[in-house]
């Protein structure tokens, strides 16, 4: 019984391999066409963002100390100025300076704060659909925030050492990926569905059909009248050559 099911697995399977050979390039079309309705529609229909950076380094405030220990102050209020940054009361004021048309939790979702490793640097990045909104905000939000921890902690304000440029690409959304993504779905679909209806595809077609779904043996094949018309004629025009050849003789 097992050497039956492992038969009719290896069936099932060298015919959905037959399948999807035979509809490649129905699949491979399907792909193509998705993935150039992706771009459409991420070009048509997706905000194209642009995303801005300024840079700040964290100083401790304490003197004649070992640059190991000031590396370690320094990385552990980097972490403590990454949340005040982006607190309601430095925004709320980059919001004001800057007159924008926008409340405290859409500006916070668009604001990123990074301290690499083992670092003293502070990396804020703005995104915005503007591209000079982006760089006057992440300008604006470095320094208010470094004169909000230089007022309410006793410490040294960071310093920023470099600040945002315009940038002249965009950052989101990603063209390459999203036509990626469309690419890959396209084929996974279509040969899915190539798969599925082979799979669900129980017709009988050929003899080994009938004695895989109906366990009887076939005593005898009637042809089909097409072929047999068909290779009736090619032995007709093949006998009229030779009688012509023999006349010609």
């Amino acid at each position: 019984m097992e050497n039956r099911n492992d038969e009719e697995l290896e069936i099932d399977l060298r015919s959905v391999f037959l399948a999807l050979k035979q509809k490649l390039l129905v699949i491979i079309a399907t792909g193509l066409l998705l993935a150039c309705a992706s771009c459409l529609f991420t070009m048509l229909f997706l905000t194209p963002k642009y995303s801005s950076s300024a840079t700040m380094l964290v100083l401790p405030k304490e003197e004649n100390t070992t640059a190991t220990s000031q590396l370690q102050a320094g990385t552990q209020l980097a972490k403590d100025y990454a949340v005040l940054i982006i607190s309601r009361p430095v925004l709320e004021e980059v919001i004001d300076n800057l007159g924008l048309d926008m409340s405290y939790e859409q500006l916070s979702g668009s604001v990123t704060v990074n301290n690499p490793q083992d670092t003293r640097l502070l990396q804020i990045t703005v995104e915005n659909p503007d591209p000079s909104a982006a760089k006057d905000i992440v300008n604006e939000l470095a320094s208010a925030s470094s004169a909000y921890i230089g007022e309410n902690m006793e410490m040294e304000p960071p310093k920023i050492i470099e600040q945002g440029e315009v940038p002249t690409q965009r950052t989101s959304p990603d063209m390459k990926k999203m036509v990626m993504l469309g690419l890959a779905a396209g084929l996974v679909l279509s040969a899915g569905i190539v798969t599925l209806m082979t799979i669900l595809d129980d017709t009988i077609k050929t003899e080994d059909d009938i004695a895989k779904y109906l366990n009887i043996s076939t005593l005898a094949n009637v042809p089909d009248r097409k072929d047999f018309i068909s290779s009736k004629g090619k032995k007709n025009k093949g006998k009229k050559k030779k009688s012509e050849k023999r006349k010609r003789r």
